[in-house]
C-alpha cells in the first residue's frame, strides 16, 4: 500500500510570531529549539542558515520540515527555491538580489508561499505584491546584530501597508519583547524574531510571550 504523504499546511494569512532559525550547526539542538518555539505559539518557521554548506542545509531543512508538518506549521526556505521544491517545503523567502519574483512564482507554482524582503522601501512592497508575493517584510526595524548595516524601516511603513496592500506585512530586525508591540500596533501582521527568541534560557516561554502580544495589542 502506498504511504500517504503528510498534508502540507494550507496557504493562509501570515500572522503572529514568525520564527527565523539561527546559524546553528547542531541539528538536534536546532530541532529542539524550533519545536519549542512552535509549542510556544510560533505560526510560521523560516529555515535560514547562512553558514551551512549544501549537505547541512539539506539535512537541517529535512529535519525541520518533519517537525513543521507534525504541527501543521509552514516551513519557509530562505533564498533556495530548488531546495524548497526538492523537499516540497511550503515556500521561499527572497531578498532583493535573490532573483525575480515572477520567475520564482513560475517555478513554485500557485500554492507555495512566496515572501519578499522590501527593506525600508514601500515601492518594493507594491512591486512584490504585483509580481506574486504572498507577504512582504520590512526591516531592520531596530538595530540588529544579525544585519547591523541594514537600512532602518520606520513603523509607519506597516500602517501604510495595512492601508494600501492586500497581503500581510512582516516586521524584522532587532525585535524584542520591549519593542514588538509598537510594530504590531502600527499594523504589522507578523514579527520575525531571531536573537530575542533563541538567545534566551527558555525558547518556549519566550515564544509564548511574543505570541501573547498579538492577543493584547
Amino acid at each position: 500500500m502506498k504511504k500517504m504523504k503528510a498534508a502540507s499546511p494550507s496557504k493562509s494569512l501570515v500572522h503572529g510570531l514568525y520564527a527565523i532559525t539561527p546559524d546553528l550547526a547542531d541539528t538536534a539542538r536546532l530541532c529542539t529549539m524550533v519545536e519549542a518555539s512552535i509549542l510556544g505559539g510560533a505560526t510560521i518557521v523560516q529555515y535560514r542558515n547562512k553558514l551551512a554548506d549544501s549537505k547541512l542545509r539539506i539535512s537541517q531543512s529535512q529535519a525541520l520540515l518533519a517537525i513543521c508538518r507534525k504541527h501543521a506549521i509552514p516551513l519557509i526556505i530562505n533564498d533556495h527555491i530548488k531546495l524548497c521544491l526538492t523537499l516540497d517545503a511550503d515556500g521561499v523567502h527572497l531578498g532583493k538580489v535573490d532573483g525575480s519574483l515572477d520567475a520564482a512564482r513560475a517555478r513554485l507554482g500557485p500554492d507555495k508561499i512566496l515572501g519578499a524582503s522590501c527593506y525600508n522601501q514601500f515601492e518594493l512592497a507594491e512591486q512584490a505584491q504585483a509580481h506574486g508575493a504572498d507577504y512582504v517584510a520590512f526591516g531592520a526595524c531596530f538595530p540588529s546584530s544579525t544585519k547591523p548595516n541594514a537600512p532602518r524601516a520606520e513603523a509607519a511603513l506597516f500602517t501604510q501597508a495595512k492601508n494600501s496592500l492586500n497581503i500581510p506585512s512582516v516586521a524584522i530586525g532587532g525585535i524584542t519583547l520591549d519593542n514588538a508591540a509598537l510594530l504590531i500596533n502600527a499594523g504589522a501582521n507578523a514579527i520575525a524574531v531571531i536573537s530575542a527568541l533563541w538567545e534566551t534560557p527558555n525558547t518556549q516561554a519566550s515564544a509564548q510571550q511574543f505570541s501573547n502580544l498579538f492577543k493584547t495589542t
